[in-house]
């Protein structure tokens, strides 16, 4: 069954600007989904119209069934949002800001209070409870965000930007108790720029750029597309000449540290064992860039190319919109 599905979406700004430009997007209940694109692409204009924030200029929008035109009422109730900006009032205590989200979906009080206790439980923020908003950092503030959108149980969480200015312990914290809320059955569709948090979180994606989606995919297919990957390798003792590797393109950063491309083919157990040949052992070793930010920047680059291209190309696997 579907959670969520976009048909056509247009949105036409009255300055003209074009944002949305007739986008179709499925996601399935219980996925785990990434909206993936640069800055401007569409994503916060398409998250503002499911949302009803921004009305849309043209297309359909369906929450489990329930079509936004005529039941909107119905398709607030099925989904938690959880904005880029703080809209909190700064002055109000964590569990009231919590109890107050519950009263506008008609929960009693009494009920509010013990649902508001359990998410600020499961995301650390009981202890501050009677902490006003103004007094939190920024990474308390995104957790509470989190328990507000989910304080009236939606089917569906919308997460934008959710650990954007996070640090890295907090944003780790974070990912742990979204895969536990997916895995007990919430759908969660994901935006982010790190596209670590996608690969790491999600099973699907979907790629927009200037209004359009360009792509879809499983992740798991998706990184299969690569067709090859830089590793930046540190090295036990000091290396004095590079070896030719069939496969493998090596380049030495310095004594002891080494960047080799694996193409597609061949393995990381391939290099070890051929490194080893010429007595190179490795000590550790890491991806130079993220597989999804390169499988990202590839298929903008592939889209700008095919625009003008009559004959475009299309990798397995993945699905250009």
């Amino acid at each position: 069954m579907s959670a969520l599905i976009a048909h056509q979406l247009r949105k036409v700004y009255p300055s003209g600007l074009e944002a949305l430009k007739g986008v179709d997007l499925s996601v399935e209940a219980g996925d785990f989904f990434a909206l993936l694109g640069p800055n401007g692409a569409g994503k916060s204009t398409l998250i503002g119209i499911l949302t009803s924030l921004i009305n849309k200029t043209a297309g359909r929008v369906e929450v489990f069934g329930h079509d936004l035109d005529r039941e909107p009422e119905q398709v607030r109730a099925r989904l938690g949002v959880v904005p880029q900006e703080f809209n909190f009032n700064l002055f109000l205590p964590v569990l009231e800001v919590v109890i107050n989200q519950a009263g506008y979906f008609g929960i009693p009080r009494r009920e509010a209070r013990v649902r508001a206790e359990y998410y600020l439980r499961k995301l650390d923020l009981w202890e501050r409870r009677e902490t006003q908003m103004r007094q939190l950092s920024g990474g308390l503030k995104r957790r509470l965000m989190i328990a507000r959108a989910l304080v009236h149980q939606p089917q569906v969480l919308i997460l934008d930007e959710p650990t954007a200015g996070v640090d890295i312990e907090i944003r780790r914290s974070m990912w742990h108790y979204l895969r536990e809320l997916n895995d007990n059955g919430t759908t969660i569709i994901l935006t982010t720029h790190y596209l670590e948090e996608a690969e790491s979180l999600c099973r699907h994606l979907a790629i927009i750029n200037h209004g359009a989606i360009i792509a879809t995919a499983e992740i798991a297919d998706l990184l299969k597309e690569l067709r090859s990957e830089t590793f930046v390798l540190n090295l036990r003792g000091r290396l004095t000449e590079l070896p030719a590797l069939g496969g493998f393109v090596l380049d030495a950063i310095d004594e002891s540290t080494l960047e080799v491309e694996v193409s597609r083919g061949h393995s990381i157990s391939g290099l070890f064992e051929a490194l080893s040949r010429y007595g190179i052992e490795v000590m550790s070793l890491r991806n130079k860039q993220n597989r999804l930010e390169k499988l990202f920047l590839d298929m903008v680059d592939h889209r700008s190319d095919t625009a003008t291209s009559s004959t475009p190309g299309q990798p397995s696997g993945v699905s250009y919109e």
